[in-house]
């Protein structure tokens, strides 16, 4: 059991991927704080976890502030008398197109995802350097902040932006022994469900059976289960020498994505003026523009779902 002594927090961690993790840091032998908002699904990953033959405490607060950070801590001093890992998995969606965005969809989901990232980690990251703890910080990415997506502006920004704080604190942190890791699960949960492309997979899954091999390998689109197994080595004493990665994971498949690079440089004698850039920019760029958004491959004709009733 390679983490068996060792007390993790789990924004989150209620339901669907954050309870995946919490069962699965308990198999490896950690005791687990539970969060999420609502004290009734707490109490039942809570039992879940004790089911299972672990050790789990609850902690119910909304993240996003300093305060809900400290609670977090202390709930797991309290608790177990240590912190050694924290995940940062608690997020919401408001998903509209730009011009239908408000001010309070934005808001709200950069509060929850970023900003409730960065309060727990450096609530987290204080503790650890004040003990001396090689802590383990896994936070939780999406393929919309790599690639965007239509409709969500919000969830884009936060989850690019925890990208780009996780490889500073992998700096920050690297003298303190601490590593820093986001993890891009591809999963069916809650949002997915309702997916049409992907229906035969979570079909199949509610069944009990095994996804298609095209959505586990071709998509590598899995249960949360396939993504646990990688959050809770990140966590291990194994995975010290893992920090500043972004690595994705879902059914048979496991990614390591790329840091942003220049694909090109081109000089130009005095600088780049205006009327330079007219002159070369349309070829140079000819071929080279970089595409956005993912492109999912066409459903082999017996995955795709079925037509509506009455069409």
């Amino acid at each position: 059991m390679p983490l068996n002594g060792k007390v993790a927090i789990v924004t989150g961690g209620g339901r669907g991927l954050g309870l995946a993790y919490a069962l699965e840091f308990a198999r490896q032998g950690a005791a687990v704080v539970v969060n999420d908002l609502d004290s009734s699904v707490t109490a039942r990953a809570v039992a879940a976890v004790e089911a299972a033959g672990g050790r789990a405490a609850a902690v119910t607060t909304a993240v996003g502030t300093s305060e809900a950070a400290r609670k977090l801590v202390e709930g797991a001093l309290d608790a177990f008398g240590r912190l050694d890992i924290l995940v940062t998995n608690a997020g919401l969606l408001h998903d509209k197109s730009l011009l239908n965005m408000t001010d309070e969809d934005f808001d709200a989901v950069i509060q929850v995802h970023l900003r409730g990232t960065f309060t727990c980690v450096r609530e987290a990251y204080g503790h650890f350097k004040q003990h001396q703890v090689a802590g383990r910080i896994i936070t939780i990415g999406s393929p919309t902040g790599q690639r965007g997506n239509f409709g969500q502006t919000n969830y884009a920004a936060a989850k690019a932006g925890i990208v780009g704080m996780v490889r500073t604190w992998a700096l920050e942190m690297k003298r303190a022994g601490v590593t820093v890791n986001t993890v891009v699960p591809v999963a069916a949960t809650a949002m997915t469900r309702t997916v049409p492309y992907f229906s035969k997979a979570i079909e199949a899954d509610d069944r009990g059976e095994p996804m298609p091999a095209f959505f586990r390998q071709n998509l590598g689109f899995g249960n949360p289960a396939d993504v646990a197994g990688l959050v809770a080595f990140l966590a291990s004493d194994e995975a010290a020498g893992i920090t500043g990665q972004v690595i994705g994971v879902g059914g048979d498949r496991l990614q390591l994505w790329s840091h942003p690079q220049p694909v090109f440089s081109e000089l130009c004698d005095g600088g780049w003026t205006y009327e330079a850039l007219a002159a070369q920019l349309p070829k140079l760029l000819d071929g080279r523009l970089q595409s956005v958004g993912e492109s999912l491959p066409e459903l082999p004709e017996e995955l795709r779902p079925a037509p509506p009733s009455g069409s």
